[in-house]
Parts: C-alpha cells; structure tokens; sequence
C-alpha cells in the first residue's frame, strides 16, 4: 500500500479546551476509513484541520511527496452541514463548483454529467436544490466534492440528518466512491463504519482509543458473548452473576430486559451451561438468548462507557 497521508502528534486547543490531543495516524491510498466516536470526540475538529479549515495547535499533517503545494487540489470535503445556493438547478451547482475549483467550462461540463450519473441525479439535474429532499442533497454534496477527481475525500457525519432511505442512498454511493479515491468519513453509527470501512480510528475525549484495520481490531478485541433479551427487567434475577470466574462483565440496556454478558476467553462452555441451568432452574422469563460474539459496538461501548452495568 501506498502512504497518503500521515498525522503526527495533531493538537488543536481552544483556549483552555483541548479538543484534539496529540492524535497520530496514517492514511493509505484506495482505502475506506471511519473516523468513529461520540459527539465531541473530536472528530469534526480532526476532519477541519485535515481539510486546511483549521490551523492546528501543533503538530504535524504531511502528503505524499509528489502532493502539489495547494494541498487543496487533493481533497475534497463535504461538511456535516453543507449549504446550498437554492436557487441553482442541480447541474449548475456542480458546474459552479466546478469552475471554483479551477476546471475549464468544458471541464466542469463534463465532469458535471459523469458526477450526476454516479450519484443518481441525472434525472433531476435541471430542477432547484431548495426542491431536493435530504437524500438528494447529500448526493450532491459528495458529487460537489468529487468534482476535481481529488485524491482523498473526507465526509463529515454524511448518513446523520438522513432518513432510513437517504441513509441508505447515500451509504450505498459511498461504497461505490471507495473504488475511485481514498475515503476518509466521521460517524458515530457503529453499524455505518461496521458496514463499508476498511480501517477505523476510534477517537474518545480528542483522543485516539483504538485503531487498525477492522478486521484485525475485530479479532483482537472480540469476546465470547451471551445476549438474553426479555419483556421484563432481569436485573434481579442476574444479581451474582458478574462473581462468576468466568464470567468478564455484564452490561444491560436502559429497561433492563436487554442483558449482554461478556465471557472470559474459552471459558464459553461453562458460562452457556451455568445460564441455561440457571433459566430452567429458576424459571427466568426469557423471551431469546443468544450466543456469538461480542461486535464493534460493544467495543465501542466499552470505550465510552455508554451502557449501565449491573
């Protein structure tokens, strides 16, 4: 693989706030990247400073050697909140952008046509942007950052204000984009970085908590799993449990009938034996239970210490 880009040490201050702090990784040419955390993260403060938005504190961003010097010309960028001259049709926005970006009336042309093909707006490229629903805009958004053919294009939460259908549109043409140019998009839907990533970088408190290739942080962080779901609060019947030898933790959702257990490593057997003795013997009121393994939301989870222990 070839090196992209590389971050050393990123730190961006806001008086006495600190909202990125010392962060340092890589970028490799032609892959898919999610930047996942909560909100505040740091995340946004990560992709401005990257996009030359946003003059870092201190530390280093560095390119490719063979990167032009207006790094400007290999990105592209569409933030979480673009705006829109309403009034444009959707092909004249594209056009517009195009010229901004130095291309020739020609250029911006045709690149316009290709660009409303791939994100599926051909159709109503001659109608007004106020006119485009959610899903529409964000196609057009990621169209407007494509149009220079940049090297590395960077979206900021690009599913988040979408509904399920735009959400769907929108993550579909991402994975189409991934076999064009490097991708690099912030979230915090662990089933969106789950679903088209290659590498995650996992950020929490302007920090980076976890990252690597997402199948390599998969299987260095997946664990033995019991999930036992029920109408009814089962925290009283579960009082004890976490004293168990095999037993590593045990989380459950906001209502208490969704319960998570997570077992130590090979310890799986006993640990399936104990519960379902415990269920017949005691008449848990269960409605499912599941054994799997622990997912990319649970690390997440576990991290941000989003969910209620018993």
């Amino acid at each position: 693989m070839t090196l992209l880009l590389s971050v050393k040490e990123l730190t961006r201050k806001f008086g006495a706030t600190t909202a990125v702090n010392g962060i340092s990784f890589d970028i490799e040419q032609g892959r898919c990247i999610a930047l996942i955390g909560p909100n505040g993260a740091g995340k946004t403060t990560t992709l401005s400073m990257l996009a030359g938005l946003l003059a870092p504190s201190s530390g280093s961003i560095s390119f490719a050697a063979a990167a032009p010097k207006d790094i400007r010309q290999w990105i592209g960028f569409l933030p979480q909140h673009p705006s829109f001259f309403n009034w444009m049709s959707g092909r004249e926005f594209l056009e517009f952008s195009g010229r901004l970006a130095f291309l020739s009336a020609r250029e911006a042309r045709q690149r316009s046509t290709e660009l409303l093909e791939a994100v599926g707006l051909t159709a109503a490229a001659k109608r007004k942007v106020g006119g485009y629903s959610g899903g529409m805009k964000q196609r057009l958004g990621i169209a407007q950052a494509l149009i220079h053919r940049p090297k590395l294009l960077m979206l900021d939460e690009p599913v988040s204000a979408l509904d399920p259908i735009g959400r769907r549109e929108v993550l579909e043409l991402m994975r189409s984009m991934k076999h064009e140019t490097t991708l690099l998009f912030s979230t915090h839907v662990l089933h969106d970085a789950d679903e088209i990533s290659d590498d995650i970088i996992l950020m929490q408190s302007g920090g980076i908590a976890v990252s690597g290739n997402l199948q390599t942080v998969r299987n260095q962080y997946r664990k033995p799993l019991i999930r036992i779901q029920s109408e009814q609060p089962l925290t009283s019947w579960l009082a004890g449990w976490e004293q168990k030898s095999f037993i590593e933790s045990i989380q459950s959702g906001h209502t208490g009938g969704s319960i998570e257990i997570l077992i130590k490593d090979t310890q799986m057997d006993t640990a399936r034996a104990f519960v379902c003795q415990q269920i017949a013997e005691r008449a848990i009121p269960v409605q499912s239970i599941e054994f799997g393994q622990s997912t990319l939301e649970q690390l997440f989870m576990q991290v941000v210490g989003g969910e209620s222990k018993l």
